[in-house]
């Protein structure tokens, strides 16, 4: 078995090559290290030196042998500082979920952020509606998701990412996007309405109804992710109820019309992750979530 100290008196000696010089950079005498070096070739069964008058040589089996010792020894000098900075959270990974809204709103920015501040932690992707990721946070599977609310598990901590106003996607060339001022709800009652679905995509659904009166006989197609709802409108199967951000799509064939009844903030996105996790690249990473990202400089 190879010990360190063994592999430290083999590399001194290998590029040294001369048993002399090689003690007195190892701080010992050159008897000891001889003995040490003929220990080291009888364990292996191979000659790693050719000896002469003047000093030694490596054979091939030393050429091969001394570049292994290096970079072991090598691995053996940073495995301490890398164990230090993964319990710092300075190295590490983290397990990010994320809604197909979020990967074209906030995502990227705050990829950004993660990088500037902590370009030495990994970040795994993982897309999944809200409710999949609380259970993937309970079940290990991600540490920190961006979702809707409510939470509603007193063991799950968040923080706001982003607020922004509903707009209504309506087809290039509606009378809605001609006009170039605000829908109202009123005015929606008379339109063929793309809708969320009641189990996958129940926020934006509840968020919707909130707003706007939508009849069941107005409903042409429900759907889980916004991108699709988009696609649809641009198809000319309705309209339908987005979040601000979905303007960075640029999806041709479509256009956002402010909805007059929204609130600026009506839509909301938080960061969340357990209070219990013990992984300290999160904990590195989550004071770059505590500042809200700004649609507006999403849309630019």
């Amino acid at each position: 078995m190879l010990t360190l100290d063994q592999a430290r008196a083999f590399v001194a000696v290998a590029e040294e090559l001369h048993f002399g010089r090689a003690a007195e950079r190892l701080h010992m005498t050159q008897p000891p290290l001889s003995r040490q070096i003929q220990k080291l070739e009888k364990n292996l069964g191979v000659t790693l030196f050719v000896r002469g008058p003047r000093g030694v040589s490596l054979t091939a089996a030393g050429e091969a042998f001394r570049d292994e010792c290096r970079q072991l020894l090598e691995r053996v000098e940073r495995a301490p500082r890398r164990a230090r900075l993964i319990a710092s959270g300075r190295v590490g990974l983290v397990r990010l979920g994320y809604t197909a809204a979020s990967g074209f709103s906030v995502l990227g920015p705050m990829l950004a952020r993660i990088k500037e501040a902590a370009s030495d932690v990994s970040v795994e992707l993982h897309e999944m509606v809200s409710a999949h990721q609380l259970e993937a946070l309970h079940s290990g599977a991600i540490d920190l998701g961006l979702a809707r609310p409510p939470f509603q598990r007193e063991d799950v901590e968040s923080s706001l990412l982003l607020t922004e106003a509903l707009m209504v996607a309506v087809p290039t060339g509606h009378p809605f996007a001609q006009r170039g001022t605000p829908v109202s709800g009123r005015e929606l009652r008379h339109e063929v309405m793309i809708m969320y679905s009641a189990v996958q995509a129940r926020y934006f659904r509840d968020l919707v109804l909130d707003l706007v009166d939508v009849r069941p006989d107005q409903v042409s197609h429900t759907a889980t992710q916004i991108l699709t709802l988009v696609a649809l409108v641009a198809a000319g199967h309705g309209v339908a109820l987005v979040p601000q951000s979905t303007q960075h799509l640029g999806m041709p064939g479509v256009e956002m019309v402010p909805l007059r009844e929204s609130p600026p903030d009506a839509v909301r996105l938080h960061a969340m992750w357990l209070s219990t996790s013990t992984n300290p690249a999160l904990h590195h990473v989550l004071p770059l979530l505590r500042e809200p990202i700004d649609v507006a400089s999403v849309m630019h």
